[in-house]
């Protein structure tokens, strides 16, 4: 067992005595959302003390947790040009490295990924797992993003928290869509997760993040079910309980700042909607609800590209 390296960018480093998954966990792609980077430096510190609260404790495989966007973090905002976790695209990590259409995010994605694949170098993992902790503008649920594929879903669904599926499909440009879509120079297997710890300005999204954490480094075998200590079942379950299990994305308002697009007040994540209740207003007016579903995301900030998102209940689809 070993924290292997500390930098401005890595976490930590954990590598188990015992072969097992190669896990990345990466906070704070979004400068404002910093509760994600402050759950991954408990998470490390929990390591560090457990063989010494509990002697038989094993770990198997590796943790490496990497701040997401440096500049970002340290002005508390967003992001300083454009939206980091929209820019992992292939096309763009082929430009070269003083290309002027690279913007300042861009060069944070090139790090990280340089990171990730040295390490992968050296690892025997069989497999490789991601997890990007994230929080919202609102208050009102937790929920969990799977990549497009059924291990991704499976093991999204031990997480003890709501699902959303399909989200994927109405963005472009996810670090979720680059690690699960194989562009990784290793070729290992990915399954790949986005967690929603809930408001960026909630000091349980702190304990959330921590809490889905470990349930993923059980759920890999990385640790034992004895090893993760109840609380974090019970706070997830806790959050998690009054929610919809499983809902799949029905809807994107996608916006531009010429818009002038505002979220009405009072809505929170899954906010129960009908077709035609106003969301927001933009300078065309009210912005009505397309259709039935639960509000997710809503925009409370001024950065942002999507004002709002909707989602359904899975059954509920299935039905027609």
């Amino acid at each position: 067992m070993s924290n292997l390296i500390t930098t401005d960018r890595i976490i930590g480093h954990y590598r188990g005595e015992e072969p097992g998954p190669f896990v990345i966990a990466i906070g704070g792609q979004h400068g404002n959302e910093p509760a994600g980077v402050r759950a991954l430096e408990q998470v490390f510190d929990l390591l560090d003390q457990e063989p010494s609260i509990n002697p038989g404790f094993a770990f198997k495989g590796e943790l490496m947790a990497l701040r997401g966007n440096l500049p970002a973090l340290a002005a508390d905002q967003r992001f300083v040009e454009v939206d980091q976790n929209r820019l992992w695209l292939p096309e763009r990590l082929s430009w070269p490295e003083d290309d002027p259409r690279l913007f300042a995010e861009d060069h944070q994605i090139r790090e990280i990924i340089d990171i990730i694949e040295i390490a992968l170098e050296e690892s025997d993992a069989t497999e490789v797992a991601v997890i990007d902790l994230h929080t919202t503008t609102a208050e009102g649920g937790i929920f969990v993003i799977p990549g497009n594929s059924n291990d991704s879903r499976l093991l999204a669904a031990e997480l003890y928290v709501p699902v959303v599926e399909g989200l994927l499909d109405g963005l472009k440009g996810t670090g979720l869509h680059f690690f699960q879509s194989g562009y990784l120079k290793d070729k290992r297997p990915v399954r790949s997760l986005t967690f929603e710890a809930g408001s960026h300005y909630n000091p349980r999204s702190v304990d959330l993040a921590v809490a889905a954490t470990l349930n993923l480094l059980r759920a890999l075998g990385c640790v034992q079910t004895a090893d993760v200590r109840t609380l974090h079942d019970e706070l997830l379950r806790e959050y998690g309980k009054p929610l919809p299990r499983r809902t799949r994305l029905a809807y994107i308002h996608h916006i531009e700042p010429a818009d002038e697009f505002t979220m009405l007040p009072g809505f929170e994540n899954f906010h129960p909607v009908d077709a035609g209740i106003a969301i927001g207003r933009d300078k065309q007016g009210l912005v009505l609800s397309p259709k039935r579903g639960y509000v997710l995301m809503p925009l409370y900030q001024a950065q942002g590209q999507e004002g709002f998102f909707l989602v359904e209940d899975v059954v509920a689809q299935l039905a027609f």
